[in-house]
């Protein structure tokens, strides 16, 4: 068993499972993204916003830091051909709710005229996740800039569950700082749902659509996040995870497993030739 393996059965098998719990959860994340704030003077804070539950938690999390530390959250939404109109509506509604200098941006042709200029695609799944891959590395070029312009950092949204399945795209939808990173997807949802109960009216419905939104990765590789993980929920896809980590072998066939060991080159990347091998 790799160190990773043993770390995850040191820290991740009992689930948060009480309001306590999740509110000092919530407090810690609030509390270390504003010693990091301070400690790097930072004047900004960017996140994209895609109108799922990771983004939207993110910017509910977040904006009251930002504004104890009179910064500012920019927020993005980058959509692209394959957005939904829900999901376009649900990341205009968290950015304009939660975010201090939010726009949306199409960049539908920007997609197209790059797309233009890579290898033919076609209907095959390797086509999907190449340009899914595209799509979400052309959103960063965006959310850097901003950042670099801004005196600030961009902000990770990947959650554990996530994290271990590979579920993002290298150079893409990845960020500087990683606040919940070490929360299960399923955690993300109740964190969500207390936080949303501190909030103003407006800002509870923003985030509670994104709450009882379909999770999908917005790239048109599939419907849903279930239809790539084989699971009908995070909250399945978590207790089978901690069932493997607990030692029942019998889930190694099972898609998420499969993709926690395939995924493995993204939790090590870059790969790295040791000094003491090139000196040896």
């Amino acid at each position: 068993m790799s160190d990773f393996e043993e770390y995850i059965k040191k820290h991740f098998l009992e689930p948060i499972r009480t309001e306590k719990e999740i509110e000092h959860a919530i407090e810690v994340i609030q509390s270390e993204t504003d010693n990091y704030i301070k400690k790097h003077k930072l004047r900004s804070l960017v996140l994209g916003i895609s109108g799922g539950i990771d983004s939207a938690f993110a910017a509910a999390l977040l904006k009251p830091v930002c504004e104890q530390n009179n910064i500012s959250l920019i927020g993005r939404s980058i959509t692209i051909e394959t957005n939904t109109s829900d999901e376009i509506n649900r990341s205009i509604l968290v950015g304009k709710n939660f975010c201090h200098n939010f726009e949306h941006l199409d960049f539908t042709e920007i997609y197209r005229l790059t797309k233009t200029n890579l290898y033919p695609t076609n209907q095959s799944a390797l086509s999907k996740f190449r340009m899914g891959n595209c799509k979400a590395r052309l959103r960063m070029i965006t959310l850097y800039d901003l950042a670099q312009q801004h005196a600030g950092i961009v902000i990770s949204t990947d959650n554990f569950t996530e994290y271990l399945t590979g579920f993002w795209t290298l150079h893409g939808d990845v960020g500087d700082f990683a606040p919940f990173i070490h929360l299960w997807k399923s955690e993300v949802y109740f964190a969500s749902s207390v936080l949303s109960k501190k909030l103003d009216i407006d800002s509870k419905k923003a985030l509670s659509l994104c709450i009882y939104a379909k999770p999908t990765d917005g790239l048109g590789i599939s419907d849903s996040d279930f239809d790539q993980l084989n699971v009908s929920s995070y909250q399945e896809a978590d207790k089978l995870f901690i069932k493997y980590f607990k030692g029942d072998k019998s889930l190694e066939n099972h898609t998420l497993i499969k993709r926690f060991h395939s995924s493995s080159y993204k939790r090590n990347n870059p790969i790295i030739i040791n000094r003491n091998i090139l000196t040896s």
